[in-house]
Order: structure tokens, then sequence, then C-alpha cells
């Protein structure tokens, strides 16, 4: 018989102890530093653009969609392991606390992420709905709870049917039924959130049903689920230490390899050149988190009304892109036969610092388009020498150093 309450316990203390192994990382980096700057500066001009919001600003709208999002995302964490597939299986009937356990933990730990987007939407929807008072929008958090509560427990319930396409549907139908419902909600349309209540619930009893005609838990898709999840979290965790464990994704990518490699010449002295190319190329953490990070500067840039602070933050940008690109360089650190390249540690090196900079160039020119597009000349030819001195500065020094 196993104890399914003592086997919580141990993994999740097991659980516990890998998150703050590498959390401690994270918050002690230079990230935490630049990431609190920006959440003050976006709060700042948050603040200054609240008091210059029309009266028929969608606020309802913004808030339906981010409450349904919340709440329509309600992973699982089972911390299931692979060979739990092989012993685990047979005594599922003896698991109930366990992830009866594991839902609660869930719940609780997502909790953060309601009160997060509930103070941070608060004065807008005080703002455009001063009539409707604290209370109604006290009660549309706890609303949340609520539906938070039930969407979890139909995923879960829906996790055992293995058909993509009607886990997608179902997914679907919370999200657009919890939007409508936060809405007639947001908006004071009282008489709409009983039947979006009822529609909602309707959607459980379908999960329940759909959970007893199904012979057990789908353990494959549970471990697929929960590696997915702690693969995001190894993955930002990386980008300030080293971690071992991490299965990176590849892909392709066959149209940004050739432009990143068409002109690189045929040599010996360009090998890492285009090794770290394709690498930023078909690798899920280098290109995709480039991206991310060019799209939302240029967001905070085109949006941050003042043009000093929105080239600061163009900077600080840049630092976080050469920081996490960075790791480029532990990339390929288990491959054995790179050591056996007829190329010095020092050009290997250089090269690196040469390909990181023209990251930067590049963030730059973006940065410096967005401004032009506005017809900021002046903060553009600032986002540009900012830029290229700053790049020039983080390589050459920052880099250099962490590489030595």
């Amino acid at each position: 018989m196993i104890n399914a309450r003592r086997f919580w316990k141990e993994r999740m203390r097991e659980h516990t102890k890998e998150l703050s192994r590498y959390t401690r990382y994270i918050f002690n980096g230079h990230i935490a530093v630049v990431m609190f700057f920006l959440l003050s500066a976006g709060a700042y001009f948050y603040q200054q653009w609240l008091q210059t919001v029309p009266e028929d600003f969608p606020a309802g709208l913004i808030v339906a969609l981010v409450f349904a999002s919340i709440t329509s995302y309600s992973p699982v964490r089972t911390m299931i392991k692979e060979p739990d597939l092989v012993f685990l299986l047979p005594a599922e009937f003896e698991l109930k606390d366990y992830f009866r356990f594991s839902l609660y933990y869930s719940y609780v730990v997502q909790l953060y992420v309601i009160f997060l987007a509930g103070a941070a939407l608060g004065p807008l929807y005080f703002t455009v709905y001063p009539e409707l008072g604290t209370d109604h929008y006290l009660a549309i958090i706890l609303l949340m709870l609520v539906v938070k509560a039930g969407v979890m427990q139909s995923n879960w319930w829906m996790l055992q049917e293995r058909q993509p396409s009607i886990r997608i549907g179902y997914q679907a139908a919370a999200w657009i039924v919890s939007a409508a419902l936060f809405y007639s909600a947001a908006v004071g349309a009282l008489l709409f959130v009983v039947p979006g209540l009822v529609l909602l619930s309707g959607l459980v009893v379908y999960a329940w049903r759909v959970s007893k005609q199904k012979a057990g838990l789908a353990w494959d898709l549970l471990l697929e689920k929960d590696q997915g999840r702690m693969r995001v979290f190894y993955r930002l965790a990386n980008m300030f230490t080293d971690v071992p464990h991490l299965k990176s994704r590849v892909k392709r990518r066959r149209l940004i390899v050739k432009l990143l490699t068409a002109r690189i010449p045929f040599s010996g002295d360009t090998t890492y050149t285009y090794l770290y190319r394709i690498t930023f190329a078909r690798s899920g953490d280098y290109s995709g988190m480039y991206i991310r990070l060019a799209a939302i500067g240029a967001l905070a840039v085109w949006f941050v009304p003042n043009m000093m602070i929105s080239v600061i933050i163009g900077v600080l940008f840049l630092y976080l892109s050469g920081f996490q690109m960075m790791t480029l360089w532990q990339h390929h650190r288990t491959i054995a036969w790179l050591d056996i390249y007829p190329v010095s540690f020092e050009q290997r090196k250089e090269e690196l610092i040469r390909f990181l900079r023209q990251l930067l160039f590049f963030q730059t020119l973006i940065f410096v388009v967005v401004f032009a597009v506005q017809m900021m000349w002046a903060g553009a030819l600032l986002m540009a020498f900012g830029g290229i001195f700053f790049s020039r500065l983080f390589t050459e020094t920052f880099v250099r150093k962490r590489l030595n």
C-alpha cells in the first residue's frame, strides 16, 4: 500500500527544493534590478495615463479578457516523473489523495496571478466605473476565485481525454463563457451573470461526465504537461545559471538559418560563427526570447511618453537581451567533439562577442525605427548613439570578463 499523503509530502519537498535552488539565482541577479526599474517606470506612467483616460474607454472589456484568460489557464502541477509511468500506474487507485493535494497546491500557487491582475486593473476600473464602487470590484475578484476553482477541476477531468481537439475546444468554450461572464459583471449587467454561471456549470458537468467515461488517468499526458511547465522554468533559470538537465527543443527554421548564414565564408576561421548562428536560430531558448524582448521593448519605447525614459528603457532591454544571449557560450558544453576543432579559445570567444554585438546593434536599429516612425528624431539619434555605445561597452567589458 502507498501512503499517498507521505508520498505527496516527499514529492512536494523535492519540488520545493528544486525551485528554490534556481530561484535564488534569478532574484540575486542583475535582472531583478532592471525589472524593478521597469515596473517602477511602468507604474508611474500608468498612473499618469489614468488621469487622461476617456470615459468611454473599454475597461470592462479589458477586465473581462484578462480575467477570463487567468481563470481559463488553470494547469495542475502533479510532479509526475518518468519512472512513475511504470511503478505507479498499477497503484493509481491508491493515489486519490495525492492528486487531490495536487489540485489544492495548484490552486493556491496560482492565486497570486489573480491578486496581481486585480491590483493592476483596479485603478483603471475605478477610473472608468466610479459609480460601481469598491465592493462591486471585490465581488468580481471573489467571482474569479470561484470560477478559477471550477475551471481547474474541470481541466483536471479533461486531462483524461486523449483527443487534443476536444480538449482545445473545451478550453476555448470555457474562455468564451468566462469572458462573457466577467464582462457582464464588470459593466454591472448582473442579469447576465446568472446565465453565464449556468453555462459554466454545464461545462464543468460535461468535463465530469467525460472523466467518468474514461478508464483511468492519462499518465503520459500528465507527464508531458508537467515537464513542459518545468521546461519553461528551467529556461528562465538558465538565463542566470547553468541548468544541466535542461532539454532544449530544436527546430529547423530554414529561412532564419539561411538569412543568418548566407554570407559566412567557408573557412575554418568562421567555424564558431556558423555554429553560434545556427544555434541561435534553431534553439527555442534564444531566437524566441530575443524576438519577444525586441517586441516588448519596442512597445515600451512606443507607449512611454517621455523621450529620455524611452531611451533608457531601450537600453535596459538591450541589457536584458545581451545578458540572456550570453548563455550561447555554454550551450554546447556537453559535446566533447567540439574540443577537437582546430580553433583557439580566443577565437571562439571573439566570435561570440562579435555575434552578440551584432544582435544588440540590430535591436538598437529596431528601437531607432520606432522613434523615427513617431517623428521623434532627437530620440532616434539618442537611441542610436546610446544603443551603439552600450552594445560595445557591454560586450567588451561585461561579456568579455564573464567569458574569461
